[in-house]
């Protein structure tokens, strides 16, 4: 062999062992969330911060994931419009430990850049689960405007599968961010609309009638899951209970917000009390709007 024939790598003592007893998780382990309680999981440990302010920023970063964050709004949202003056030095001091904490140990899942005068969070799409209800729902959005019930029934109800939660449950939420948190919260429950409005077109009315007790009963204002209900119901056979959902309906909305129900709503009601044959057309009305998308 010729001396100067390339030489196979040499490893360094210790290597191979090191490597089987550190073994690099799957990525299908690795996970990244703010759809409940912060996640930032390399498939071994959990790598959020614990001190509360970077665990504040890391959370604000993945709220932008993949864009550009301005220090400024950085400095808001962990201190609001009354920061200390070394706020810029602490906030580099913060991404620091988010850099250190994500960089190696996510094998690039995670990556935290520093660009001119602002941050940028990367993350892979398929292990945030922001990304996965984004993609989800629109399919679903997109089967149910094909007429294909089934499969936008079963889309939502994955979308809505990766919520571990309330958006962020244990960070607190600066001035920033709750712009995005209200948002997500808001996409949720119209995802999961968007689900029981499919399943009604199912003809699954019995098998809705628990769920939609129990959601009227944590909203007793909303609109949208009154009018599911005494769709439900009257397509059950009790016609007579959905007359008193909406009469409950209308004396909250009354009593709480000085209002009446939408027309939509009361058009609905009034189908149902005359037995229209043309049920379907009030039903309709009365749908839930498309999810508003979160990025």
């Amino acid at each position: 062999m010729s001396p100067h024939a390339a030489r196979p790598p040499q490893k360094h003592p210790g290597s191979a062992a090191r490597s089987r007893s550190t073994p690099r998780a799957s990525t299908r382990d690795r996970r990244i969330g703010v759809l409940g309680p912060l996640l930032v999981h390399d498939g071994r440990r959990d790598l959020v911060p614990t001190a509360p302010k970077p665990r504040q920023l890391l959370a604000h970063l993945l709220l932008n994931a993949n864009q550009v964050v301005r220090f400024s709004d950085c400095i808001t949202e962990l201190w609001g419009n009354d920061p200390p003056r070394s706020a810029l030095h602490t906030l580099h001091t913060y991404a620091g430990v988010i850099r250190r904490a994500v960089d190696e140990d996510t094998h690039g899942s995670v990556r935290l850049r520093t660009r001119q005068c602002c941050y940028q969070l990367l993350v892979l799409r398929p292990d945030y689960d922001l990304f996965a209800f984004d993609q989800l729902a629109q399919r679903g959005q997109q089967a149910a405007d094909a007429g294909d019930d089934d499969a936008a029934s079963a889309l939502f109800a994955a979308a809505l599968a990766l919520w571990r939660g309330d958006v962020l449950s244990d960070v607190t939420i600066g001035p920033i961010a709750a712009a995005s948190v209200v948002r997500l919260q808001e996409s949720r429950k119209t995802v999961l609309e968007q689900r029981i409005e499919a399943d009604l077109r199912l003809g699954r009315h019995a098998e809705l009638l628990g769920e939609l007790a129990a959601l009227i009963g944590r909203h007793p204002t909303h609109e949208n899951l009154h009018a599911q209900f005494m769709l439900a119901l009257h397509r059950s056979g009790h016609t007579g209970n959905a007359v008193k959902v909406f009469d409950r309906l209308r004396s909250r909305l009354i009593d709480r917000l000085g209002i009446e129900p939408a027309p939509q709503t009361r058009r609905l009601y009034q189908a149902i009390v005359s037995r229209h044959p043309r049920l379907d057309d009030f039903a309709r009305e009365a749908r839930p709007r498309r999810a508003t998308l979160s990025a």
